[in-house]
């Protein structure tokens, strides 16, 4: 799992049956510090995280299985919403 920041929204007014009802956010992925780590992607929610929230996120295979009783044709998913982040002499 993998930490991000959920920057915007994506609206679909077509997109795969399997996506029906799943909201898609444009995230930032972020690295061990908090910081910015590569270009923004489109992930699937299935927590019901927000615009401006943190979030920890799957990619790959597990992405495609977030949504309980679905599989869905995703890179990524948001699969928990953070909190807080606290490490040993790490400053977070």
């Amino acid at each position: 799992m993998r930490l991000g920041h959920i920057i915007g929204k994506v609206w679909a007014t077509a997109k795969t049956p399997t996506l029906t009802g799943v909201t898609l956010f444009v995230m930032q992925p972020l690295n061990h510090h908090r910081k910015p780590a590569g270009t923004p992607i489109i992930v699937v929610d299935s927590v019901g995280a927000g615009e401006g929230e943190t979030v920890f996120w799957v990619g790959g295979a597990e992405a495609t299985l977030a949504i309980q009783g679905r599989v869905i044709p995703s890179d990524a998913s948001i699969v928990g919403i953070v909190d807080k982040v606290n490490t040993n002499n790490s400053g977070l």
